[in-house]
């Protein structure tokens, strides 16, 4: 019986799959013959990566260029994004109202704004103040070539410095709302008797989050958190708009100059494709291995 279900459901799959080549050929079709659109796949891929004559080497382009930015703003917003849910889920859980009160002030206003609001008043109001008050001017002007070389590897070219922090910073502060009424459910689905054991050993409220309470909650919250960890990828092209180069500002500029619009856009939405699914992918085993675990 079980054999026979996953053969129905095999069968099932590959109908589905065949139906959507053909929708998509069918599209494809509808944009060569209905608007008499011309291909350039040929030219499109030279801006992915180039043949440097002077290195005689292949570097990356404009494209590829602009999937590491994106990559690297995700991953340095995921940490502090974190750290704030953390720090406003314990706040939305404390005993002191004003914590409470502090805690759903910042979730519902970073809900309930427009991101692009968002990182306009961070960039154009907080930056000014933030980055003089930690010195980013003053590092940026006496730092040495192999700084400034690093700098740009790892983080991003010095002169775009002072908008990449505004734009870490902004979505950290924005995905960190989500993150933080993650662990707020994750914390309050923990069985209260867990608080009363604990207490009864005698460990603090303070004791116990730490060492009973958030491990557990943690383990049961992994798979929504890597959910939003895919959420912030995405949400990292709402940047462009402050002139980080990252994958969508490096799509809007070369549509702009080659007016391959269709081509240009295919290629960062599979570029962006190959950033999330395997992230997809990794959140299907988690869940998977949860379930075995809570069995």
């Amino acid at each position: 019986m079980l054999g026979r279900r996953r053969k129905k459901n095999r069968g099932l799959d590959c109908i589905l799959l065949a139906l959507v080549f053909a929708a998509t050929g069918y599209l494809g079709y509808r944009v060569t013959m209905q608007l008499h659109y011309t291909w350039h796949w040929g030219d499109i891929l030279q801006y992915i990566v180039r043949f440097d004559k002077q290195q005689h080497r292949w570097v990356a382009n404009y494209l590829l260029l602009g999937l590491l930015t994106t990559l690297r703003l995700s991953l340095y917003a995921a940490v502090p994004a974190l750290m704030i849910g953390l720090g406003m889920a314990l706040a939305r859980i404390s005993r002191s109202l004003f914590w409470r009160m502090t805690g759903r002030t910042y979730i519902e206003l970073m809900r309930n704004l427009p991101p692009l609001v968002i990182i306009f008043l961070v960039y154009y109001f907080l930056a000014d103040q933030l980055t003089p008050l930690i010195g980013v001017d003053d590092f940026l002007q006496n730092m040495s070539s192999q700084t400034a070389h690093w700098l740009g590897l790892l983080v991003a070219p010095p002169a775009t410095i002072t908008a990449f922090i505004p734009a870490v910073l902004t979505l950290a502060v924005f995905e960190g709302a989500y993150i933080a009424e993650i662990l707020r459910a994750g914390i309050e689905a923990v069985d209260s008797g867990q608080w009363e054991a604990a207490h009864a050993l005698g460990l603090s409220r303070g004791q116990c989050m730490r060492h009973i309470i958030l491990p557990q909650t943690f383990r049961q919250v992994l798979p929504p958190l890597a959910g939003q960890f895919i959420s912030l990828i995405k949400d990292s092209s709402i940047v462009s708009v402050i002139s980080i180069q990252e994958l969508t500002y490096q799509g809007t500029q070369l549509m702009a100059s080659t007016y391959m619009t269709i081509e240009v856009w295919l290629l960062v939405a599979a570029m962006y494709f190959v950033l999330t699914f395997p992230c997809s992918l990794l959140l299907g085993r988690l869940e998977r291995s949860y379930a075995r675990g809570a069995t």
